[in-house]
Protein backbone atom coordinates (compact mmCIF):
# COMPACT_ATOMS: atom_id res chain seq x y z
CA UNK A 1 0.00 0.00 0.00
CA UNK A 2 1.18 3.51 -0.71
CA UNK A 3 0.13 6.65 0.49
CA UNK A 4 -0.66 9.40 -1.91
CA UNK A 5 2.06 11.87 -0.34
CA UNK A 6 4.99 9.43 -1.06
CA UNK A 7 3.79 8.75 -4.75
CA UNK A 8 3.53 12.56 -5.16
CA UNK A 9 7.19 13.20 -4.58
CA UNK A 10 8.18 10.19 -6.39
CA UNK A 11 5.97 11.33 -9.75
CA UNK A 12 7.66 14.89 -9.39
CA UNK A 13 11.00 12.91 -9.20
CA UNK A 14 10.30 11.69 -11.91
CA UNK A 15 9.16 14.92 -14.38
CA UNK A 16 12.24 16.00 -13.02
CA UNK A 17 14.83 13.85 -13.77
CA UNK A 18 12.89 11.24 -16.11
CA UNK A 19 11.21 13.34 -18.37
CA UNK A 20 13.50 16.73 -17.93
CA UNK A 21 10.66 18.67 -17.03
CA UNK A 22 11.31 22.35 -16.20
CA UNK A 23 10.71 23.81 -12.50
CA UNK A 24 7.52 26.19 -14.01
CA UNK A 25 6.04 22.36 -15.28
CA UNK A 26 6.96 20.70 -11.56
CA UNK A 27 5.37 23.45 -9.78
CA UNK A 28 2.26 23.76 -11.67
CA UNK A 29 2.21 19.59 -11.72
CA UNK A 30 2.87 20.15 -7.63
CA UNK A 31 0.13 23.20 -6.91
CA UNK A 32 -2.25 20.32 -8.83
CA UNK A 33 -1.65 17.67 -6.68
CA UNK A 34 -1.91 19.53 -3.63
CA UNK A 35 -5.18 20.94 -4.44
CA UNK A 36 -6.46 17.29 -4.87
CA UNK A 37 -4.87 16.37 -1.53
CA UNK A 38 -6.40 18.88 0.18
CA UNK A 39 -9.83 18.45 -1.31
CA UNK A 40 -9.32 14.74 -0.47
CA UNK A 41 -8.69 14.82 2.98
CA UNK A 42 -11.06 17.76 3.94
CA UNK A 43 -13.81 16.44 2.05
CA UNK A 44 -13.65 13.27 1.41
CA UNK A 45 -12.22 12.08 4.71
CA UNK A 46 -13.66 15.05 7.05
CA UNK A 47 -10.24 15.31 8.69
CA UNK A 48 -9.49 18.25 10.74
CA UNK A 49 -6.27 20.53 10.36
CA UNK A 50 -4.49 18.60 12.50
CA UNK A 51 -4.82 15.49 11.18
CA UNK A 52 -4.29 16.28 7.76
CA UNK A 53 -0.45 15.66 6.18
CA UNK A 54 2.06 18.59 5.13
CA UNK A 55 1.54 20.86 2.04
CA UNK A 56 3.26 19.06 -0.66
CA UNK A 57 6.87 21.00 -1.88
CA UNK A 58 7.86 20.82 -5.62
CA UNK A 59 11.87 21.75 -4.27
CA UNK A 60 11.87 18.69 -2.14
CA UNK A 61 12.08 15.37 -2.89
CA UNK A 62 11.16 13.65 0.19
CA UNK A 63 9.16 10.30 0.74
CA UNK A 64 6.66 11.25 3.39
CA UNK A 65 3.79 9.37 4.99
CA UNK A 66 0.15 10.67 4.38
CA UNK A 67 -3.19 10.09 6.04
CA UNK A 68 -4.65 8.19 2.43
CA UNK A 69 -3.26 5.79 -0.11
CA UNK A 70 -3.50 6.12 -3.83
CA UNK A 71 -5.65 3.34 -4.36
CA UNK A 72 -8.42 4.63 -2.18
CA UNK A 73 -8.86 7.32 -4.65
CA UNK A 74 -11.60 6.21 -6.52
CA UNK A 75 -14.10 7.72 -9.83
CA UNK A 76 -17.17 8.56 -7.43
CA UNK A 77 -14.29 11.07 -5.41
CA UNK A 78 -13.24 12.40 -8.93
CA UNK A 79 -16.56 13.61 -9.85
CA UNK A 80 -17.07 14.83 -6.46
CA UNK A 81 -13.89 16.74 -6.91
CA UNK A 82 -14.68 17.92 -10.45
CA UNK A 83 -17.93 19.55 -9.02
CA UNK A 84 -16.35 20.91 -6.25
CA UNK A 85 -14.10 22.87 -8.77
CA UNK A 86 -17.05 24.59 -10.78
CA UNK A 87 -19.00 25.27 -7.55
CA UNK A 88 -15.49 27.66 -6.90
CA UNK A 89 -16.58 28.70 -10.36
CA UNK A 90 -12.71 27.69 -11.58
CA UNK A 91 -12.14 28.28 -14.91
CA UNK A 92 -12.25 25.80 -17.47
CA UNK A 93 -8.88 25.86 -18.35
CA UNK A 94 -7.59 25.39 -14.74
CA UNK A 95 -10.38 22.37 -14.36
CA UNK A 96 -8.70 20.83 -17.38
CA UNK A 97 -5.01 21.11 -16.22
CA UNK A 98 -6.11 19.85 -12.99
CA UNK A 99 -7.38 16.66 -14.40
CA UNK A 100 -4.27 16.49 -16.66
CA UNK A 101 -2.55 16.56 -13.78
CA UNK A 102 -4.24 13.30 -12.17
CA UNK A 103 -4.34 11.76 -15.05
CA UNK A 104 -0.55 11.93 -15.78
CA UNK A 105 -0.09 10.89 -11.57
CA UNK A 106 -2.55 7.85 -12.34
CA UNK A 107 -0.94 6.67 -15.41
CA UNK A 108 2.48 7.02 -13.95
CA UNK A 109 1.35 5.18 -10.91
CA UNK A 110 -0.38 2.20 -12.94
CA UNK A 111 2.69 2.07 -14.89
CA UNK A 112 5.01 1.82 -12.50
CA UNK A 113 2.43 -0.48 -10.39
CA UNK A 114 2.01 1.44 -7.61
CA UNK A 115 -2.26 1.18 -8.37
CA UNK A 116 -3.86 -2.32 -9.61
CA UNK A 117 -5.77 0.21 -11.96
CA UNK A 118 -6.34 3.70 -13.20
CA UNK A 119 -9.63 5.32 -11.95
CA UNK A 120 -9.40 8.57 -14.15
CA UNK A 121 -10.24 5.94 -17.15
CA UNK A 122 -13.93 6.35 -16.86
CA UNK A 123 -13.53 9.87 -16.57
CA UNK A 124 -14.40 12.44 -19.16
CA UNK A 125 -12.74 15.30 -19.98
CA UNK A 126 -14.93 18.43 -20.14
CA UNK A 127 -15.48 20.14 -23.91
CA UNK A 128 -13.81 23.06 -24.03
CA UNK A 129 -13.61 25.77 -27.47
CA UNK A 130 -10.67 26.20 -28.65
CA UNK A 131 -9.49 30.25 -28.57
CA UNK A 132 -7.55 31.76 -31.39
CA UNK A 133 -4.38 33.62 -29.93
CA UNK A 134 -4.22 36.93 -30.05
CA UNK A 135 -2.51 39.05 -32.42
CA UNK A 136 -1.51 42.50 -32.95
CA UNK A 137 -1.90 44.66 -36.08
CA UNK A 138 1.67 46.29 -37.53
CA UNK A 139 0.48 49.74 -36.26
CA UNK A 140 -0.21 48.19 -33.28
CA UNK A 141 3.10 46.44 -32.97
CA UNK A 142 4.89 49.94 -33.60
CA UNK A 143 2.46 51.58 -30.53
CA UNK A 144 4.24 49.51 -28.74
CA UNK A 145 7.18 49.59 -29.52
CA UNK A 146 7.47 52.99 -28.92
CA UNK A 147 6.25 53.23 -25.21
CA UNK A 148 9.75 52.71 -23.42
CA UNK A 149 11.58 55.97 -22.70
CA UNK A 150 14.73 55.38 -24.65
CA UNK A 151 17.36 58.40 -23.15
CA UNK A 152 16.71 55.79 -19.64
CA UNK A 153 18.22 52.76 -18.64
CA UNK A 154 15.93 50.24 -18.07
CA UNK A 155 13.73 52.21 -21.24
CA UNK A 156 16.61 51.12 -23.80
CA UNK A 157 16.23 47.63 -21.86
CA UNK A 158 12.65 47.28 -21.94
CA UNK A 159 13.01 48.55 -25.77
CA UNK A 160 15.79 45.69 -26.71
CA UNK A 161 13.23 43.02 -25.10
CA UNK A 162 10.26 44.07 -27.38
CA UNK A 163 12.46 43.80 -30.30
CA UNK A 164 13.84 40.68 -29.15
CA UNK A 165 10.64 38.75 -28.74
CA UNK A 166 9.30 40.48 -32.09
CA UNK A 167 12.01 39.60 -33.70
CA UNK A 168 12.51 35.88 -33.00
CA UNK A 169 8.91 34.88 -31.13
CA UNK A 170 10.48 33.78 -28.15
CA UNK A 171 8.79 32.65 -25.17
CA UNK A 172 9.29 34.63 -21.98
CA UNK A 173 11.00 32.25 -20.39
CA UNK A 174 13.48 31.68 -23.09
CA UNK A 175 14.16 34.82 -22.71
CA UNK A 176 14.79 35.54 -18.89
CA UNK A 177 17.05 32.25 -19.01
CA UNK A 178 19.33 33.65 -21.60
CA UNK A 179 23.11 33.81 -20.79
CA UNK A 180 25.71 36.56 -22.67
CA UNK A 181 27.35 33.45 -24.53
CA UNK A 182 23.92 32.29 -26.20
CA UNK A 183 23.93 35.32 -28.16
CA UNK A 184 26.24 35.08 -31.19
CA UNK A 185 26.91 38.30 -32.10
CA UNK A 186 28.48 37.80 -35.29
CA UNK A 187 26.67 35.25 -36.21
CA UNK A 188 23.05 36.97 -35.36
CA UNK A 189 22.00 33.87 -33.29
CA UNK A 190 20.61 32.90 -30.09
CA UNK A 191 20.85 29.61 -28.37
CA UNK A 192 17.51 28.88 -26.18
CA UNK A 193 16.67 26.59 -23.69
CA UNK A 194 12.77 25.56 -24.42
CA UNK A 195 10.37 23.59 -22.97
CA UNK A 196 11.30 20.52 -22.03
CA UNK A 197 15.37 21.96 -21.54
CA UNK A 198 15.36 21.45 -25.57
CA UNK A 199 17.90 23.48 -26.83
CA UNK A 200 17.39 25.44 -30.28
CA UNK A 201 19.68 28.22 -32.57
CA UNK A 202 17.53 30.76 -33.68
CA UNK A 203 18.32 33.51 -35.98
CA UNK A 204 17.75 37.32 -34.49
CA UNK A 205 17.43 40.22 -36.90
CA UNK A 206 20.00 42.54 -37.20
CA UNK A 207 17.62 46.15 -35.77
CA UNK A 208 16.71 43.44 -32.52
CA UNK A 209 20.58 42.47 -32.29
CA UNK A 210 21.66 46.28 -32.44
CA UNK A 211 19.06 47.10 -30.01
CA UNK A 212 20.32 44.48 -27.82
CA UNK A 213 23.97 45.11 -28.21
CA UNK A 214 23.43 48.47 -27.23
CA UNK A 215 21.88 47.61 -24.16
CA UNK A 216 24.45 45.01 -23.12
CA UNK A 217 27.38 47.96 -23.54
CA UNK A 218 25.64 50.30 -22.28
CA UNK A 219 27.85 51.95 -19.61
CA UNK A 220 25.33 52.05 -16.86
CA UNK A 221 24.97 48.64 -16.56
CA UNK A 222 27.73 49.23 -14.38
CA UNK A 223 27.23 51.71 -12.40
CA UNK A 224 24.52 52.66 -9.43
CA UNK A 225 22.00 54.81 -10.96
CA UNK A 226 19.07 56.84 -9.22
CA UNK A 227 16.61 54.00 -10.24
CA UNK A 228 19.04 50.62 -10.68
CA UNK A 229 21.67 48.90 -9.32
CA UNK A 230 24.75 47.78 -11.33
CA UNK A 231 25.07 44.28 -12.50
CA UNK A 232 25.45 41.90 -10.19
CA UNK A 233 25.06 38.80 -12.62
CA UNK A 234 27.59 38.57 -14.73
CA UNK A 235 25.64 35.85 -16.82
CA UNK A 236 22.13 37.00 -17.55
CA UNK A 237 21.82 39.08 -20.15
CA UNK A 238 18.46 41.05 -19.40
CA UNK A 239 18.41 42.01 -15.60
CA UNK A 240 16.23 44.05 -12.92
CA UNK A 241 16.74 47.42 -11.40
CA UNK A 242 18.99 45.58 -9.00
CA UNK A 243 21.10 44.01 -11.14
CA UNK A 244 20.08 40.20 -10.44
CA UNK A 245 18.63 38.56 -13.32
CA UNK A 246 15.46 39.21 -14.46
CA UNK A 247 11.95 37.32 -14.10
CA UNK A 248 8.95 36.28 -15.82
CA UNK A 249 6.87 38.16 -13.56
CA UNK A 250 8.92 41.22 -13.46
CA UNK A 251 8.62 41.12 -17.20
CA UNK A 252 4.96 41.41 -17.05
CA UNK A 253 4.46 44.16 -14.76
CA UNK A 254 6.93 45.82 -16.63
CA UNK A 255 5.17 45.59 -19.58
CA UNK A 256 1.89 46.32 -17.71
CA UNK A 257 2.35 50.11 -17.33
CA UNK A 258 3.66 50.42 -21.40
CA UNK A 259 0.36 48.38 -22.79
CA UNK A 260 -2.07 50.63 -20.72
CA UNK A 261 -0.06 54.15 -22.16
CA UNK A 262 -0.57 52.41 -25.53
CA UNK A 263 -4.02 51.46 -24.56
CA UNK A 264 -3.66 48.11 -25.27
CA UNK A 265 -4.33 46.74 -21.84
CA UNK A 266 -6.69 44.01 -21.55
CA UNK A 267 -6.09 40.73 -22.96
CA UNK A 268 -2.67 41.44 -24.34
CA UNK A 269 0.53 40.30 -22.51
CA UNK A 270 4.07 40.04 -23.30
CA UNK A 271 3.56 36.42 -24.75
CA UNK A 272 1.10 37.86 -26.99
CA UNK A 273 4.28 39.11 -29.25
CA UNK A 274 4.74 35.71 -29.74
CA UNK A 275 1.60 34.66 -31.01
CA UNK A 276 1.84 38.30 -33.05
CA UNK A 277 5.26 37.50 -35.26
CA UNK A 278 3.99 34.17 -35.66
CA UNK A 279 0.63 35.16 -37.68
CA UNK A 280 3.25 38.15 -39.43
CA UNK A 281 5.30 35.05 -40.36
CA UNK A 282 2.69 33.47 -42.47
CA UNK A 283 1.24 36.69 -43.87
CA UNK A 284 4.58 37.14 -45.20
CA UNK A 285 5.11 33.58 -46.68
CA UNK A 286 7.14 32.04 -44.31
CA UNK A 287 5.84 28.08 -44.28
CA UNK A 288 4.63 26.26 -41.38
CA UNK A 289 7.50 23.45 -41.03
CA UNK A 290 9.81 27.10 -40.53
CA UNK A 291 7.54 28.69 -38.54
CA UNK A 292 7.10 25.59 -36.43
CA UNK A 293 10.96 25.35 -36.13
CA UNK A 294 11.33 28.46 -34.91
CA UNK A 295 8.82 28.86 -31.93
CA UNK A 296 9.73 25.14 -31.14
CA UNK A 297 6.70 23.42 -31.11
CA UNK A 298 7.16 19.41 -30.91
CA UNK A 299 4.01 19.48 -33.64
CA UNK A 300 3.20 20.87 -36.30
CA UNK A 301 -0.63 20.64 -35.25
CA UNK A 302 0.32 23.05 -32.92
CA UNK A 303 1.58 25.64 -35.59
CA UNK A 304 -1.56 25.31 -37.50
CA UNK A 305 -3.69 27.20 -35.30
CA UNK A 306 -1.94 30.55 -36.63
CA UNK A 307 -3.26 29.91 -40.28
CA UNK A 308 -6.87 30.36 -38.74
CA UNK A 309 -5.43 33.46 -37.03
CA UNK A 310 -4.17 35.04 -40.57
CA UNK A 311 -7.47 34.06 -41.95
CA UNK A 312 -9.40 35.85 -39.61
CA UNK A 313 -7.36 39.08 -39.66
CA UNK A 314 -7.41 38.75 -43.40
CA UNK A 315 -10.78 39.31 -43.40
CA UNK A 316 -11.35 41.97 -41.17
CA UNK A 317 -9.44 44.19 -43.48
CA UNK A 318 -11.13 43.46 -46.33
CA UNK A 319 -13.87 44.10 -44.69
CA UNK A 320 -13.09 47.29 -43.76
CA UNK A 321 -11.00 48.25 -46.69
CA UNK A 322 -13.78 47.14 -50.03
CA UNK A 323 -15.14 49.87 -51.39
CA UNK A 324 -18.61 48.11 -51.14
CA UNK A 325 -17.95 46.74 -47.39
CA UNK A 326 -20.25 49.36 -46.11
CA UNK A 327 -23.44 48.62 -48.39
CA UNK A 328 -25.55 45.80 -47.74
CA UNK A 329 -28.98 43.90 -49.84
CA UNK A 330 -31.05 45.67 -47.05
CA UNK A 331 -29.71 48.85 -47.05
CA UNK A 332 -30.76 49.74 -50.67
CA UNK A 333 -34.58 48.82 -49.35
Amino acid sequence: MHSFVTCAYRFLHFLRVVKNASEHTIRNYCIDLEDFKSFFEEHVLHLPPEKRSAKLDFKKNTAMESTFLVNTVDKRALRTYLAHLAQKCTTKKTLLRRLSTLRSFYKFLFKEKLVSNNPLDSIDSPKTEKRLPVSLSYDQVERLLSQPDLSTYLGLRDRAIMELLYSSALRISELVGMDREDFDRNGLVLRLMGKGKKQRNIPITKNAAQWLIHYLDHPERHLNGSVHQAQIDAHAIFLNKWGKRMTSRSIDRSFQSYLKASGLSGKITPHTIRHTIATHWLEKGMDLKTIQLLLGHSSLATTTIYTQVSSRLKREVYDKAHPLALESPDSSR
